[in-house]
């Protein structure tokens, strides 16, 4: 029996849910680019502020780049600095995209992201070679991405300024996410928050759609 959702809204974050990201894959890549004595500053590259400011386009790319060169004592060209960043980056597999559509008959959906201007580019290119298309909008009826809104999960402002650019309310809000913390964050505004633990999660829970 086909069962009808209580939301007007599906939102889905692009990391793991969308997109495949391999976050190990892309610090190993840059290990072997770089002496073993600042490995260890590698690992902590996600965590460093200059990074949550690029997330929030607080700094543009070309200063990122500079602080990425900075950061591993690196002379690489822009090309190279953003090839790395980008490594991370997987397939977007047909089937999301499918569900995606399906969906989209019955509710609105979109994008609810942490990301950035070199990542969105690596993305629309992997979209252009596997599916045909230069970007999201024919895919999604909204895109919140953390670095056009000057705001980042799982802070209660995005999820705020979501739901007020919706002209909706939380509760009309089914949101996916692969990580806990953005989880946690969207259900205590209000949002009916799914924890995408692995690829199967939004298939199984759309299932009787």
């Amino acid at each position: 029996m086909k069962k009808t959702l209580d939301a007007d809204f599906l939102i889905f974050d692009l990391g793991n849910v969308i997109v495949d990201i391999d976050y190990q894959g892309s610090i190993s890549k840059i290990k072997q680019e770089l002496p073993e004595s600042i490995h260890s500053k590698v690992d902590l590259f996600y965590l460093t502020d200059f990074h949550k400011e690029y997330e929030k386009g607080r700094i543009d790319s070309g200063e990122f780049r500079n602080e990425v060169r900075a950061y591993f004592q690196a002379d690489w060209e822009d090309k190279k600095v953003d090839s790395l960043w980008n490594s991370l980056l997987g397939n977007i597999p047909k089937e999301r995209l499918e569900l995606v559509e399906k969906l989209r008959k019955s509710y609105q959906v979109g994008v609810l992201s942490n990301t950035n201007a070199i990542h969105i580019q690596g993305v629309n290119e992997i979209l252009k070679a596997n599916h045909g298309l230069e970007n999201f909008d024919p895919v999604f009826d909204w895109l919140f991405l953390s670095h056009e809104m000057g705001l980042a999960k799982p802070s209660l402002e995005i999820y705020e300024q979501l739901v007020k650019d919706l002209h909706t309310t939380a509760d009309r809000v089914i949101f996916f996410d692969d990580l806990a913390a953005n989880v946690k964050g969207a259900s205590d505004f209000g949002i009916q928050a799914i924890h995408v633990t692995n690829p199967q999660v939004i298939f199984d829970f759309f299932k009787d759609v």
